[in-house]
């Protein structure tokens, strides 16, 4: 076989495995305070639309394109669908700031300012078809992103879902899955003010708080100021280059949501 066969032969493989990854639209708002409501919509709105490419069963599932929305939201509360109003410090109908319902898994947390939320709208069918899997997946990929961005190190705590630091939850997670389709997803204390987790008992744990990435790179050294944009922009990129590497999708920037 000549050498230039050859040659041929192994671009045309690189060129289809490259091909072969699949497609994941990037949805870039991680600057943006989007309100709750509206990026509650818009997962809404792409999973029923989905929903009715994968239909029933595998044999039919024509639903090839993931996506990825990152934003921040301004301060809310969300209760999810197992939520005990116990863990709330406050009455309901006199909530401090936003509050909602929603059809996430878990109890209740916080979303506000300086929190990175990553929403990601999966086929499972793709990749594992195993809720728990994918909660461990994104932990995994938000210990990844702690320790090449900023050398800290984090961990799971056996029976919790969610990223610790100690005995700081720094990443909150809660999904829900429609015919294999996951969505809502994940909340990254980059540079949020804590002070409102302190009106819940966030997700239900009572015998553990809360942290921020700020807050321990400022204990680490000695009180040192941070820029909360900079700190912002350097989660972001490496929780997506963990999240396109771990998952192996490939992320196309879009500009728009077309909803």
């Amino acid at each position: 076989m000549s050498a230039f066969y050859c040659l041929l032969v192994w671009c045309f493989i690189v060129a289809n495995d490259t091909l072969c990854i699949p497609r994941c639209e990037l949805f870039d708002l991680h600057r943006q305070i989007v309100p709750y409501v509206d990026s509650w919509g818009w997962q809404k709105s792409i999973v029923e639309r989905r929903k009715a490419l994968v239909g029933i069963d595998t044999d039919t599932d024509e639903d090839h394109s993931d996506t990825l929305i990152a934003l921040q939201h301004p301060p809310v509360y969300t209760l999810g669908n197992g939520n005990d109003e116990k863990f709330l410090n406050f009455n309901i109908e006199d909530s401090p700031i936003e509050i909602h319902r929603i059809d996430r898994a878990g109890q209740v947390t916080y979303h506000g300012p300086g929190q990175l939320v990553l929403y990601p709208i999966i086929n499972l069918r793709y990749q594992t078809k195993d809720l728990v899997w994918y909660q461990r997946s994104l932990e995994e990929l938000i210990i990844r992103a702690l320790q090449s961005a900023f050398s800290i190190k984090a961990s799971r705590i056996e029976g919790l879902t969610g990223v610790w630091v100690g005995e700081q939850k720094v990443a909150a997670i809660g999904i829900m899955c429609a015919r294999w389709i996951v969505y809502h997803g994940l909340a990254l204390n980059v540079t949020t003010d804590l002070t409102p987790f302190q009106h819940i008992v966030p997700c239900g744990i009572k015998s553990r708080g809360v942290g921020s990435i700020k807050q321990i790179l400022q204990k680490a050294s000695s009180g040192r100021e941070l820029n909360d944009a900079e700190l912002m922009d350097i989660a972001y990129e490496s929780l997506i280059k963990e999240f396109a590497e771990f998952f192996q999708l490939s992320l196309e920037p879009s500009p728009d949501l077309h909803l």
